[in-house]
């Protein structure tokens, strides 16, 4: 039977669906009817505020990980059209979820370190190829938080503004996914709490 890698394009007849149509572990084409099987593996996504240690982790984590699942980095593809002003960013993310997807017919599941929330992903319909989004968040204290992106390249454009928009979210994600706290743990230990949280919801 023929598949595809890419979930939203029909490996029948070749069309590409605006909105892809799973059933469980089969995707439905909605112009020739064609049904294919594909992986429905877990997302998992390391979120939190810019500096809270994401960038640290991840190398480490993928390590740790090497094998059972791909650490990937999601500023990756902020570049050009996917650089949407639009909130939330919904291209943004529709495309790392089909990416997501598309690794994991290869079998691994994919840990997306970088900002972002339920609201973003959740609504979404690529969210459907996913079996469960697990999210875990860094976060730290302010002061600690406005140093580290203080002390950024100037590229990077962290502006005051920007910065205080970040410290609300660094308390907004606390209420709403689990979080650990980066501000004095050392970092092996918080990669090691990682990796437990990662390994304990891998599919079996």
């Amino acid at each position: 039977m023929p598949v595809a890698l890419d979930l939203r394009v029909c490996p029948a007849c070749g069309d590409r669906a605006s909105c892809p149509q799973p059933e469980g572990t089969t995707v439905r084409c909605g112009s020739c009817g064609h049904r294919w099987s594909f992986r429905k593996l877990p997302l998992f996504a390391l979120t939190g505020p810019s500096g809270a240690g994401k960038s640290t982790i991840g190398p480490l984590l993928a390590q740790r990980l090497a094998g059972d699942a791909l650490v990937l980095e999601q500023d990756l593809l902020w570049t050009g059209a996917l650089q949407e002003e639009t909130p939330g960013h919904p291209v943004f993310r529709a495309t790392w979820l089909r990416m997501a997807a598309m690794l994991h017919q290869n079998g691994f599941p994919v840990v997306l370190c970088g900002t972002v929330a339920p609201p973003e992903l959740e609504p979404l319909p690529e969210r459907a190829f996913f079996s469960d989004v697990h999210y875990l968040a860094l976060v730290a204290d302010d002061e600690i938080l406005r140093g580290r992106l203080r002390a950024r390249p100037a590229w990077r454009a962290w502006d005051e503004p920007r910065i205080e928009e970040m410290l609300e979210f660094n308390h907004w994600i606390r209420g709403q996914v689990d979080f650990i706290d980066t501000t004095a743990a050392p970092v092996g230990d918080i990669v090691a709490a990682v990796e437990k949280w990662v390994r304990a919801k891998l599919p079996v």
